[in-house]
């Protein structure tokens, strides 16, 4: 499949050029300080983990629980089950790096059951296929709209529980209730994560993953606060998006250059 996947490469970067204009300005945003000739080098790896990981979502509907779990490890699940013996529901945080998309593993070596929040499709078709992918490992997808009432319901059923966020894509500027830097631009932040874990007091864990080598992934975990109430307004939030700019640094071609994460973008007057 990854050679596949070298030929669509050239056909994404060179022919289709998807997104190319928007990945080049994202790249140059966050990275000032790189050459033209760093720029480039970083683009075209960007698009070869972009076009690994479409075929590896493909290949998220036939690969075998064996198969996932060799090519996908956590560090230090220790850490979530602590806190389960704890008897704390989780809301887990993260973003569109790496493979985001074979950490439904995870559902597999806990004891909570496994809840992701996700935007529903209006293609029906589309929207069936990705409910039955990341599914089928005992997840249950939520809507957006539907994960307050969905938190709400297991709390009162005394369901012990882990919320999966994807909280790096940008909102819509006329729903933003707060800004802050994300590599040096100002832009607005999904804060619904950090508004539901204080409103049923979840304690917060963000995942950070590295690509070991080409279709192997490891994820480690780090708890953000287990009192999410005991913490100012936005902080949870603002933690999560330095530490996860942070681990973008360390291997910037991993991450989804395509969202149009700066399109929102506050930038400051040169007059």
């Amino acid at each position: 499949m990854h050679l596949v996947s070298d030929f669509f490469y050239i056909v994404t970067y060179y022919i289709i050029r998807y997104r190319r204009k928007v990945v080049e300005k994202n790249v140059r945003l966050a990275f000032p300080e790189k050459s033209p000739k760093e720029i480039k080098s970083l683009i075209k790896k960007s698009y070869r983990h972009f076009v690994d990981v479409l075929f590896e979502m493909i290949k998220s509907f036939t690969i075998s629980e064996a198969e996932i779990s060799a090519r996908y490890k956590f560090t230090n699940i220790e850490l979530i089950h602590a806190l389960e013996k704890q008897g704390k529901s989780i809301l887990l945080m993260g973003g569109h790096y790496g493979n985001w998309e074979w950490i439904f593993i995870l559902n597999k070596y806990i004891k909570s059951t496994g809840f992701a929040v996700y935007k529903k499709l209006e293609n029906p078709y589309f929207e069936r296929q990705i409910r039955r992918s990341r599914g089928r490992f005992g997840t249950h997808l939520v809507p957006t709209k539907e994960t307050s009432s969905t938190i709400d319901r297991n709390h009162r059923e005394k369901v012990q529980a882990m919320y999966g966020f994807l909280t790096d894509q940008s909102p819509k500027r006329n729903k933003a209730h707060h800004w802050g830097p994300f590599f040096g631009v100002e832009v607005p932040i999904h804060t619904g994560a950090e508004y539901l874990a204080k409103k049923h007091d979840l304690a917060v864990v963000m995942f950070t993953t590295k690509r070991v080598k080409r279709g192997y992934y490891e994820s480690t975990f780090e708890i953000l606060t287990e009192q999410p109430n005991s913490v100012k307004d936005f902080e949870i939030t603002d933690t999560f998006l330095q530490k996860f700019e942070d681990h973008i640094k360390e291997a910037p071609a991993y991450y989804f250059w395509t969202h149009k994460r700066f399109k929102h973008a506050k930038f400051k007057s040169t007059t």
